[in-house]
């Protein structure tokens, strides 16, 4: 009968050890499932991030290509005879040979 007694705890020792491993690999599992979930939700974090500057990088962009076509209209004006004249008359003073210059006289 001791064999029979010794059968019987040894499967109650195996049922016990099965039962543990089965735990344990639930828990790692388990463990393994909450850090999958926080990198996700970091990622995603960081994907709204880079999207908002996506679009705020494109805004930019944009207004860049504004710019520069108003510079290129702007360079084309530069190299008009009416812009020279322009330039020559409010910051050199002058005037064509035909023009008269009319000053006002100031009131005292």
């Amino acid at each position: 009968m001791k064999k029979n007694g010794s059968k019987a705890r040894k499967r109650k020792r195996d049922r016990w050890g099965n039962r543990m491993a089965i735990m344990g690999i639930t828990l790692v599992v388990f463990c393994l499932g909450v850090v999958v979930n926080v990198r996700i939700t970091a990622m995603e974090k960081k994907d709204l991030e880079y999207q908002e500057r996506e679009l705020l990088l494109q805004q930019q962009y944009d207004k860049e290509l504004g710019r520069a076509e108003d510079l290129k209209e702007y360079e084309i004006y530069v190299q008009t005879k009416q812009y020279v004249e322009e330039v020559a008359k409010q910051k050199l003073g002058l005037v064509k040979p035909d023009e008269i210059l009319l000053k006002p006289v100031p009131k005292n």
